[in-house]
């Protein structure tokens, strides 16, 4: 299906969503695997895709690291706009076969990293985050990793649609979107959502 903002990309996704999100994450944490975050395509994920595509300049020509990739919606965006090199990177074991099988939904091509970045030197010119302040360990690691990222020239650009541990003293507000989202998961059918650049 495609992403309501996002109409120009098709992405397998859950369509059941409460209760696959339920089922899947009690049967998961059993044996000790994260939920399925790219069964969805969340709201600050979806934000940024649409400005990916809207401002293709902002990736085209360039080496781009879509980070915590889950569906790979916004690699795929940044494919679609352009980019020299694509990377989606993930720490879920699944997240590459959720993304190996949508890039190839939209015929682009997309290299994959399983590895923990958080903290380690990227070749990337352009850092590209979708939806990651939901958690305030999380966040508190990417905070000094992304800093020293656009200390170093890089342009980091996150989508977020006003999660708890979202650094807005540290952000520079881009566009803002209303993306339409699955209530099952989110507690609005829409989210204010914004992409910021890290400075």
């Amino acid at each position: 299906m495609a992403p309501p903002h996002v109409p120009e990309i098709r992405l397998h996704l859950a369509d059941e969503a409460h209760d696959l999100w339920l089922k899947t994450e009690e049967d998961l944490e059993a044996i000790g695997l994260p939920p399925p975050f790219w069964a969805f395509a969340w709201a600050g994920g979806q934000g940024l895709a649409r400005f990916v595509l809207d401002h293709p300049e902002v990736v085209r020509g360039r080496a781009v690291l879509d980070f915590a990739s889950g569906s790979g919606l916004v690699a795929i965006a940044a494919a679609m706009a352009g980019a020299a090199t694509v990377t989606a990177a993930d720490i879920d074991p699944w997240t590459e076969s959720a993304v190996t099988l949508n890039a190839s939904e939209n015929g682009v091509t997309l290299a994959f990293c399983a590895e923990n970045l958080v903290g380690q030197p990227v070749e990337a010119e352009v850092i590209l985050a979708g939806d990651v302040f939901y958690d305030k360990a999380f966040a508190e690691a990417l905070l000094p990793w992304f800093t020293r990222l656009a200390g170093e020239g890089r342009t980091v650009i996150v989508g977020d649609p006003g999660r708890a541990y979202l650094p807005k003293e540290r952000l520079e507000a881009l566009a803002t979107y209303q993306v339409p989202v699955t209530r099952a998961l989110e507690d609005s059918e829409v989210k204010k959502t914004t992409v910021w650049r890290f400075t």
